[in-house]
């Protein structure tokens, strides 16, 4: 098969897990580097490939993906791939399939939101936070991420959200998102014995590549620990 280009930033979790998911594959893919913080993501270039001006973007000849779940999709239906990572049994599928449907209001929108209030936002305007926003925001995720730990791994009963006994795209895309409030401060394995061992046994499967993709927000914890220097404010 051909190789695709994935456009990614590692600061994107769904842009980590699509690294994670070509490398842990072995499809051919070609890594392109978009920085969003530079809003490299807004040129004429990258427009006419997204008009979201969002990454990640796949692209396999002249097709283009603009949505993280549609290029897993799309790769596990084109390529050859271990059939855990999106099962080809209809009912096995459409337990992947349930979460992936739920994440997008879930983990993926509160986790992100978490982030960018509390770090993101305050980064780009030099305006501080809004800390009641920001505290409202970590208390609905961590509704989210109850609902994580007994509704989808039921209290650690499951060791992977599809219920299988491998890995599947939705522990990918869910690992990825539970990471990112790190770099506001925030990490779910502190809160929870059970999705700390999760989290634990997803990077373990995943590894070396799980590291490799969150080398910068290993970086970015390690650098700011969780706050926007204060100085950032006063220039």
């Amino acid at each position: 098969m051909a190789r695709v280009k994935v456009y990614l930033d590692f600061l994107s979790q769904p842009s980590r897990a699509m690294y994670i998911f070509c490398k842990a594959t072995g499809i051919q893919h070609e890594i392109v580097l978009i920085s969003t913080m530079r809003e490299e993501t807004k040129t004429d270039k990258f427009t006419a490939l997204n008009p979201l001006q969002q990454v990640p973007v796949l692209k396999d000849g002249n097709f283009a993906l603009t949505e993280s779940v549609a290029m897993l999709r799309y790769l596990a239906n084109t390529r050859d791939i271990a059939d855990h990572w999106y099962p080809k049994d209809t009912k096995q599928q459409a337990r992947v399939d349930e979460y992936l449907e739920w994440q997008h209001i879930g983990t993926r929108f509160l986790c992100s939101s978490f982030f960018m209030a509390k770090m993101m936002k305050p980064m780009k305007t030099r305006i501080p936070p809004n800390e009641k926003n920001v505290q409202n925001i970590k208390d609905v995720m961590e509704k989210q991420l109850e609902l994580v730990e007994r509704i989808w791994l039921k209290n650690g009963e499951k060791d992977f959200i599809g219920g299988g006994k491998d890995v599947s795209v939705a522990d990918l895309l869910a690992a990825c998102e539970m990471e990112q409030p790190r770099m506001a401060g925030y990490d779910v394995r502190d809160k929870s014995p059970v999705l700390k061992l999760y989290m634990d046994r997803v990077q373990d499967r995943l590894n070396p590549h799980y590291a490799e993709a969150h080398v910068g927000l290993n970086e970015m914890v390690k650098k700011f620990k969780g706050e926007v220097p204060k100085s950032h404010y006063e220039n």
